[in-house]
């Protein structure tokens, strides 16, 4: 079983529970905690520099706002930069997001390795995950269903955003500080370039003026 665990969670109660679950069910001797994504990639980067690496992290997608300035806004973004330190960390996704499309997109570009979706049966399938991880084995809770083509595709909340927003002319940079100022995340500029070129990728557009014609022809937007 894994030694050395950390969780992402902006919620004390939630961490607390996730960290006794793991303890008690799976006795994982080390488990460390942090309520933002910046603390968390500072302690992954002081474990970098000991040469003691997480063997695990399991994140939130979604961290509330604080009067704190923040480099990292979204477990999106504190995947990108644990896989930048450790290209070999598991990942496991803990979010109440239910999206196929994004969900999806995490295992496809994230590179994750298991999804538990929040609710009343989360933790049993966050430690049942932590098992499957483990064994080398991708988990995804079973209420989520991504092999339907149709689903998969459908756009979320935050692509309609960025599309919107392209559609009146704004370019990344503009998108990104307009996010920023709105404090909605992901906000960096890659996070959004990403976001775009994987709407390229899947409707065939080679700029994005071809882009939304295909949506609007599409219905899509």
């Amino acid at each position: 079983m894994f030694k050395k665990v950390l969780i992402a969670e902006d919620f004390q109660d939630t961490n607390q529970g996730i960290v006794n679950a793991l303890k008690n069910k799976l006795h994982i001797p080390e488990i460390q905690e942090e309520l933002y994504c910046d603390k968390a990639h500072t302690r992954l980067k002081v474990a970098e520099a000991n040469n003691t690496l997480f063997d695990l992290l399991i994140t939130d997608l979604s961290f509330k706002g604080s009067h704190v300035k923040r480099t990292l806004t979204s477990g999106e973004e504190l995947i990108a930069v644990a896989r930048n330190l450790h290209p070999n960390i598991k990942v496991i996704v803990n979010s109440m997001e239910d999206n196929p499309a994004r969900i999806n997109a995490l295992f496809k570009e994230q590179k994750i390795n298991g999804y538990v979706c929040k609710g009343r049966h989360g933790l049993i399938e966050l430690v049942n995950a932590v098992q499957d991880v483990y064994a080398n084995k991708v988990y995804m809770s079973p209420q989520i269903n991504i092999s339907d083509r149709n689903t998969v595709f459908e756009l979320d909340e935050f692509d309609v955003l960025i599309l919107k927003e392209l559609e009146n002319g704004l370019s990344k940079k503009e998108i990104s500080n307009k996010l920023k100022l709105q404090n909605i995340s992901p906000n960096s500029e890659s996070s959004i370039d990403k976001k775009i070129s994987k709407l390229f990728d899947e409707f065939g557009a080679k700029n994005s003026t071809s882009l939304i014609s295909k949506l609007i022809r599409k219905g899509k937007i």
